[in-house]
């Protein structure tokens, strides 16, 4: 039988029962907290976000701004369709 304080050793019974119940604690508060954090992680996104411009409505934007002509929209919108026009 395992008391607290065996009379006839040398006390230190309470001790390691004391110490033993804090790592076991601790090993567990560990696991639970490292559980949580791998399934709070967010995943990784490998595409682009629904929110994200098309790449032709940025092309429009910039012809819209003047900073493409419109022969340099029309043959950098084919190289996107993947019908290259007129490449340099």
């Amino acid at each position: 039988m395992m008391f607290w304080y065996d009379p006839d050793g040398s006390g230190w019974g309470w001790f390691a029962m004391t110490a033993g119940m804090i790592l076991f604690w601790a090993l567990i508060i560990a696991a639970a907290v490292l559980l949580v954090r791998a399934l709070n992680r967010p995943q990784e996104h490998t595409h682009t976000p629904a929110d994200a411009p098309a790449p032709e409505h940025i092309l429009a934007q910039r012809l819209a701004r003047g900073e493409i002509d419109a022969d340099e929209y029309e043959r950098r919108l084919a190289v996107l369709h993947g019908h290259p026009r007129n490449a340099p």
